[in-house]
C-alpha cells in the first residue's frame, strides 16, 4: 500500500511490556527507556508512539527472511512480527517475545540479504533467550529505585545527545551520578553477557538454516570501530550492542568456521533486496538525491524502480506521467510482480485518481493471494471513487483484512463505510476500536459508550466495544 505511518503500537504499550504493566504509565515519558536497555532511538517528539510504518512489500520480505530464523528458534510460525520503523539510522531491537523491530536506516544500508538476516538472528536470539523476561525481573527486585535512577540518567543524556542540547546531557548525568554505581555496573555487564549469547544463538539459526553468518559478522565489524567514538556520535545501534574487541573476535572465529560461510544470497533474493531499498529511497528521501544515487544511465530494475517514485515525488508538468512510464515499464518487464501493480494504483491514489486506481489495486490484491494491507488500499479506493454501490465489497474486503491483520486504518475505513451506510452504532464501535489501538484510551471509550446503548448484548461489536469499557489502565 505504499510507506504509509501506522501508529498501531504506542509507546507506552511498549513499555507496558518491557517493565510490566504497572510500571508503564510513570515510566512511559522517559523517552530514551528502550534506547538505553533494548536498542529503541525514540526521539522526544515521538514519546506517545514509534514512527512505524506499513508496506506490503518491504514487510513480504522481511518476513521470508525472518521466518525460517524464528522456525530454527523455536519460536513457531506468526507469534513474532517484523515492524519498520521509519528512521534513517542503523538500529534493530526488541522489547517483547513478540516484535522485532527493524529500521529503515538498516534496511537501506545493509547491502545484502544477508546482512539483514544476520540482524535477524541475533534478535531473535535475544527473544529466544528471554532477555526481556530477565530485565523485567531485574527491575521487579528491590533496588528498582534505583536501577531506574541510571536508566533515566542515560535517557536524559542520549536524548540530549540527539537533540544536540548540552543543558539536558547535564542534567541526565547529574542524574546518573546520583544512583547506584553498583547497579548498574551489573546491568551493563548483563547485556554484554546477553549480547555474546545472542551472537551465539544467531548464528545457530544460521547453520541450522544453511545460511552464511557473514554478514552478522559485517555488521558488527562495520560498527567495532564507533566503539571509541563519543555516544552523540554513535549509531543507535551500537549503543545497544556493544562490540567488545574479545566479543568480535570469538564472533568471527565461529562465523569463518561455519560450513556455510560462504554461502551467498540467491540472485533473485538479492534483485528483491535491491527493489526494497530503491523503494525506500523512492519514497522516503529528496527526488534529487534518489537521481544522484540512481542516474538515468542506471537501466537496472531497481533503478527505474527508485527513479519513477523520484518523479512522481518531485512534482511539477508531467509528474506523475513520467512516473507511470517507468513504472509501466516495469510491470511489462515483470508483469506477475505484484508490486509494481500495488504502486502504480497507490500513485494514482495519491493523485486523486482512485477509480483509475481500483483495477492495478485488484490485480496486485489477485497476485499477493490477498494482502491483508492490499485488501484495506483497494477498499479505500473504492470509498474514495465516490460509488455507494462499491460500499458493501468494501466492508467485505475490510472484515477481510482485520481477521488477519488488526489495523487503525482498516478499522477507520470500515466506520466510514458503516456511516455511510446509515449504521452509526457500528461506525462509532470501529472508531472505538481505532483510537484503543492507537492508545487514546480516553477517545476509545467515548466512541465505545455511544455505540454500546445500540447494539445488540452480545454481539462481536458489542463485546470488543465491552472491553474497551471495561478496560482499566495500568496505574
Amino acid at each position: 500500500m505504499g510507506l504509509r505511518a501506522a501508529s498501531d503500537l504506542a509507546f507506552k504499550t511498549l513499555a507496558g511490556t518491557v517493565l510490566g504493566r504497572g510500571a508503564a504509565g510513570r515510566i512511559a515519558r522517559v523517552v530514551s527507556l528502550a534506547a538505553v536497555v533494548l536498542g529503541a532511538n525514540v526521539a522526544p517528539t515521538m514519546a506517545q508512539g514509534l514512527p512505524l510504518i506499513r508496506d506490503t512489500e518491504i514487510e513480504d520480505l522481511l518476513n521470508d527472511y525472518a521466518r525460517p530464523i524464528f522456525k530454527a528458534a523455536g519460536l513457531g510460525t506468526g507469534r513474532v512480527q517484523m515492524r519498520i520503523v521509519k528512521s534513517d539510522s542503523f538500529n534493530a531491537f526488541v522489547i517483547d517475545g513478540r516484535n522485532v523491530f527493524i529500521h529503515t536506516g538498516t534496511l537501506m544500508q545493509a547491502d545484502t540479504p544477508n546482512q539483514v538476516i544476520g540482524v535477524i538472528a541475533h534478535e531473535a536470539g535475544h527473544i529466544a533467550g528471554g532477555h526481556m523476561a530477565a530485565l523485567r525481573a531485574r527491575i521487579a527486585k528491590d533496588q528498582t529505585r534505583a536501577l531506574l535512577m541510571q536508566i533515566l540518567g542515560i535517557g536524559i543524556m542520549v536524548a540530549g545527545g540527539v537533540s544536540g542540547d548540552s543543558n539536558v546531557t547535564g542534567a541526565g548525568t547529574g542524574v546518573l551520578y546520583g544512583g547506584s554505581d553498583m547497579v548498574m555496573r551489573s546491568l551493563l555487564s548483563e547485556r554484554r553477557s546477553q549480547e555474546s549469547a545472542a551472537d551465539q544463538a544467531g548464528l545457530s539459526y544460521l547453520n541450522a538454516t544453511q545460511q552464511s553468518g557473514r554478514g552478522m559478522l559485517e555488521t558488527f565489524e562495520r560498527f567495532a570501530q564507533q566503539e571509541y567514538i563519543s555516544d552523540t556520535h554513535k549509531d543507535p545501534f551500537v549503543r545497544s550492542h556493544p562490540v567488545a574487541t574479545d566479543r568480535l573476535n570469538q564472533l568471527r572465529r565461529l562465523v569463518t568456521g561455519s560450513k556455510y560461510y560462504s554461502q551467498s544470497d540467491t540472485a533473485e533474493l538479492q534483485l528483491r533486496h535491491d527493489l526494497m531499498r530503491a523503494k525506500l529511497a523512492g519514497y522516503l528521501d529528496p527526488p534529487a538525491a534518489v537521481f544522484n544515487r540512481y542516474p538515468v544511465t542506471d537501466k537496472s530494475l531497481p533503478a527505474r524502480y527508485a527513479r519513477g517514485l523520484a518523479r512522481f515525488f518531485r512534482g511539477g508538468p508531467g509528474g506523475l506521467e513520467g512516473a507511470l512510464t517507468e513504472i509501466d515499464g516495469l510491470v511489462r518487464e515483470r508483469p506477475n510482480n505484484p508490486y509494481f501493480h500495488e504502486v502504480k494504483g497507490d500513485l494514482l491514489m495519491r493523485s486523486g485518481k482512485s477509480r483509475e486506481a481500483i483495477p492495478h489495486l485488484r490485480k496486485a490484491l489477485q497476485l499477493t493471494n490477498g494482502s491483508s494491507l492490499i485488501r484495506v488500499q483497494l477498499a479505500a479506493a473504492i470509498q474514495n471513487a465516490g460509488d455507494k454501490s462499491g460500499l458493501a465489497e468494501s466492508v467485505s474486503l475490510l472484515r477481510k483484512s482485520l481477521v488477519e491483520d488488526k489495523n487503525p486504518r482498516a478499522y477507520r475505513l470500515l466506520a466510514t463505510a458503516y456511516y455511510n451506510q446509515g449504521r452509526r452504532p457500528q461506525a462509532d464501535a470501529m472508531t472505538a476500536q481505532a483510537y484503543f489501538l492507537e492508545g487514546n484510551l480516553q477517545q476509545a471509550q467515548i466512541f465505545a459508550k455511544r455505540a454500546q446503548s445500540q447494539l445488540k448484548p452480545g454481539s462481536p461489536e458489542w463485546i470488543q466495544n465491552d472491553d474497551i469499557l471495561t478496560y482499566k489502565p495500568p496505574a
